[in-house]
């Protein structure tokens, strides 16, 4: 279809486009309307409104510019990553450097994971008294004082509610106990 733009080098409508399509290249007229918006979705051909007419253009020289610029972008691209690859394989490098394998290395290595893996036993031996420390205990204390209060907080949101329920509707408290299963020995913690 973008040919027909091309060897014309002309302005077309969408109905001149819809005869022309089929006769030249065998397209399906039903299909021309979706081909040529397909087209100027794409960018590959150029669209424009004017009064109550939509005109269709496109000229090889556009295309020609813009795959130009693509291939600027792509080699400039190419060449800013070809850069970072560079100085990615220099760190690389430089960080290799003094890590060669010698015997001071190994043996500090070796007392390096002997370290961790006594760090990793106290921290366990830790966690067995983690019961007994007073920092747990008194955040204990602190987690069940907050969870009191919200549980007081809770029950006197209930009996406001009952209380209003009664005066509301006039209904009795046991009804109301029944009817949304609060127990009757319901009170503050």
């Amino acid at each position: 279809m973008i040919e027909i733009f091309y060897e014309k080098k002309e302005f077309f409508q969408l109905k001149e486009l819809e005869k022309i399509g089929p006769k030249e290249k065998g397209i399906i007229m039903q299909s021309v309307k979706e081909v040529v918006q397909s087209l100027a979705d794409d960018g590959l051909i150029d669209t424009d409104k004017i009064g109550t007419s939509t005109y269709f253009w496109a000229f090889p020289s556009k295309a020609g510019n813009v795959r130009k610029r693509k291939v600027d972008e792509l080699s400039e691209k190419l060449k800013e990553i070809r850069e970072k690859k560079v100085a990615t394989l220099e760190a690389i490098q430089k960080s290799q450097a003094g890590r060669e394998e010698c015997s001071e290395r190994v043996s500090i290595l070796e007392a390096l994971a002997e370290r961790n893996g006594e760090l990793k036993n106290i921290q366990e031996e830790i966690k067995k008294y983690r019961d007994c420390d007073p920092e747990a205990l008194e955040e204990t204390r602190k987690m069940t004082q907050v969870a009191k209060e919200a549980a007081n907080r809770w029950t006197d949101n209930i009996h406001s509610a009952k209380s209003w329920c009664k005066n509301k509707f006039f209904i009795e408290e046991e009804v109301i106990n029944k009817q949304f299963e609060i127990p009757e020995d319901l009170d503050y913690v």
